[in-house]
């Protein structure tokens, strides 16, 4: 008897995994998981599961067995791999041909040169005289593996290259050199793409990063100039389409001012739901994880349109204080508080800096939504009391 809907494989067992969950039992679609780890935050709400490297082919083959499409928490899947399960006949979305400009950020740079997108000044180098070469101050960037600020250094000498340069040898990945952009505000341009061409945008957002994680979304991006917020969701929607990006894309993007003016430009992408939608979940009438599961299944895509004229998402990031000794502590205040309030916990271990939970605060007034947001973000980490009251 053939299954009731077309099972989806998903890679990865991050909360980005975790959050396909909901909308999936809502469309009555069945998720496979790839967990890295036995209990991970996906592990915990998606019963069919294999535990297994996500490096590993063979594990991969098993994982997609049976599956109508596979499609990821994280883009670290060996690129060969991804062309082997396509090559084997399984709808590897978003494809490898697609997703390696999300995976390679050297690659990223050189497709958006050709497409003429709006961009920093780069360049590909590997010694501290290349480096000079380029232009002190400058970023450098590992060309793969880096998320969250990690293979990410600001170099304002030369001597400031050792530990960058060091890093790309010992992985024996490229490392990218980027002018230090004076931005005015971090913006990001969400759209989601179906395999047929079906396409919508979200409103532009304004981001917040602390120490390169994002912390802070306000949607949409408030005072953003209407012209240059078609821009930017024009931009994302023609890198969308040149790519062939199947799902979520994310281009995470620069505001800054040449000659008086201000423009935007390309910082990074990303193939996959995003830190920066995750306000949709309770302030647009499709979440960004319901699109992305659409798209892979070529489905029709719901509206991106926001519910209330404001959505701020805070990040509840992990912290060193014994006095937390777990998030589920922080409900009885926060929700009596305001019982408006959606909060999304990822069931993962309090670690500094580690992202294991948000909330969302909307509503017509924007200084509310910040203050309700921020409040209830600093109550679950303790910084606003005892969150076990």
């Amino acid at each position: 008897m053939p299954e009731p809907a077309p099972r989806i494989a998903v890679i990865g067992g991050g909360q980005l995994a975790r959050m396909m969950a909901q909308p999936a039992i809502a469309l009555g679609v069945p998720l496979r998981l790839l967990a890295e780890a036995e209990g991970v935050s996906a592990a915990q709400v998606i019963p069919d599961q294999v535990v297994g490297d996500y490096r590993d082919l063979p594990t991969l083959r098993e994982v997609t067995d049976g599956c109508a499409v596979v499609t990821f928490d994280h883009e670290h899947v060996p690129t060969e791999h991804l062309h082997a399960l396509a090559e084997a006949g399984v709808a590897v979305r978003p494809g490898p041909e697609a997703l390696v400009h999300a995976q390679d950020k050297g690659v990223m740079r050189e497709a958006m040169a050709r497409l003429g997108a709006p961009q920093p000044r780069w360049a590909l180098v590997s010694s501290a005289e290349e480096v000079e070469a380029f232009g002190l101050p400058c970023v450098l960037k590992v060309t793969r593996g880096g998320y969250d600020g990690r293979g990410v250094w600001v170099v304002r000498t030369a001597a400031d290259a050792t530990d960058a340069l060091a890093a790309a040898r010992r992985t024996g990945v490229r490392l990218l050199a980027e002018e230090l952009v004076p931005f005015t505000r971090e913006l990001s341009a969400l759209v989601v793409r179906s395999p047929s061409g079906q396409a919508a945008a979200y409103p532009v957002v304004q981001t917040t990063q602390r120490d390169g994680i994002c912390h802070e979304v306000v949607a949409p991006a408030p005072d953003l100039d209407p012209v240059l917020a078609g821009q930017a969701q024009a931009l994302a929607l023609r890198v969308a389409g040149e790519l062939g990006v199947t799902g979520v894309l994310a281009v995470e993007l620069f505001e800054t001012v040449v000659e008086g003016s201000p423009v935007i430009l390309v910082n990074e992408l990303a193939m996959r739901p995003h830190n920066t939608g995750h306000w949709s979940q309770d302030g647009a009438v499709t979440s960004q994880f319901e699109n992305h599961l659409r798209a892979v299944l070529d489905l029709p895509l719901g509206s991106p349109a926001p519910r209330t004229p404001w959505t701020v998402m805070v990040n509840i990031l992990g912290a060193e204080l014994a006095d937390v000794p777990r998030l589920y502590d922080g409900y009885p205040h926060a929700l009596a508080r305001d019982p408006r309030l959606r909060v999304h916990l990822y069931g993962k271990d309090l670690r500094p800096g580690r992202k294991v939970g948000h909330v969302n605060a909307y509503g017509d007034d924007l200084d509310d939504c910040l203050e309700r947001a921020r409040h209830a973000a600093q109550w679950f980490t303790g910084e606003l009391g005892d969150s076990s009251e």
